[in-house]
């Protein structure tokens, strides 16, 4: 497996859902100060949703708020759409690129391979923030989780993985964490990848993903990290399809805002060492 250190010179944000759209936005904000200077562009990519009539002028209205120069809402129904020359140009002249929630197969289907996701990377590159919610954040790993039964999701073949934007390597991300009870979909997954590093974002929460692979918590609450790096044993390989899935030396941690992690070194950031890291690398 490549490298999971992020090194773009632009930020990820994966959110985790249900961040509020009308008040304070505390966790939009946060995406948008990480516009790149003299660029308050945002394109909002509705792909994911089933409601992308609903759910964009949501986004716009938060967005103007914020302080966008403009916001282009971008519905991107079909891979034709995402072939648009329109569209990409859009895309290339924003500095902030944010997915909403809904239906990461769709997300993938739709943008896999396209103009428009290619664009979205070099944009990324090039220093512009991506961000996204929900599906939205789910889908912006190498590898992204989808459907899985939440409740007793600690069994073999329970949760299922497929590929994602390719934003960033090395991470799985799944949203809604604490409040649809996800520990177990995450667990699966690190018995059967103890190399990925599990990222549970809960409702209202989200993650910072800087250069370098830096994880900064955002928002009223709580990132979980599942860490299975350094497993001692599973029975994962020997069981049928269905069967209970037993884990050794499982690393759980919870995040509140201001703290952080170091993805390649594992190790948990106090706020003033998240600060320290963060200041180095401006």
């Amino acid at each position: 497996m490549a490298s999971p250190i992020f090194l773009a010179s632009g930020h990820l944000v994966a959110i985790g859902g249900a961040e509020d759209r009308t008040s304070n936005l505390e966790i939009l904000k946060k995406v948008f100060v990480l516009a790149p200077e003299g660029n308050q562009e945002v394109a909002v990519i509705a792909t994911a949703s089933g409601i992308p009539d609903q759910i964009l002028p949501e986004y716009e209205a938060a967005f103007s708020r914020l302080g966008a120069s403009q916001v282009h809402s971008l519905g991107i129904r079909d891979r034709q759409e995402a072939a648009d020359a329109e569209t990409v140009h859009l895309i290339e002249q924003s500095g902030i690129i944010f997915f909403t929630g809904g239906d990461q197969l769709r997300l993938t289907n739709v943008l896999g391979g396209s103009p428009v996701l290619k664009a979205i990377r070099e944009r990324l590159r090039a220093g512009a923030v991506v961000a996204g919610t929900s599906a939205g954040a789910a889908a912006m790993p190498s590898t992204m989780i989808y459907n899985g039964a939440a409740a007793d999701a600690l069994r073999k073949g329970a949760v299922n993985m497929t590929f994602g934007l390719d934003f960033i390597e090395g991470l799985i991300i799944d949203s809604h964490f604490l409040e649809r009870g996800r520990f177990t979909r995450l667990m699966e997954v690190g018995a059967s990848n103890p190399e990925h590093l599990g990222v549970g974002l809960g409702e209202d929460a989200g993650v910072i993903i800087h250069p370098h692979g830096i994880l900064e918590a955002i928002g009223p609450g709580h990132v979980i990290l599942i860490d299975s790096r350094e497993l001692a044993s599973s029975n994962i390989a020997e069981l049928a399809m269905g069967e209970p899935v037993s884990v050794e030396h499982m690393i759980l941690h919870a995040l509140v805002s201001g703290q952080g992690y170091d993805v390649e070194a594992r190790r948990y950031l106090v706020p003033h060492e998240l600060g320290a890291i963060l200041a180095e690398s401006r």
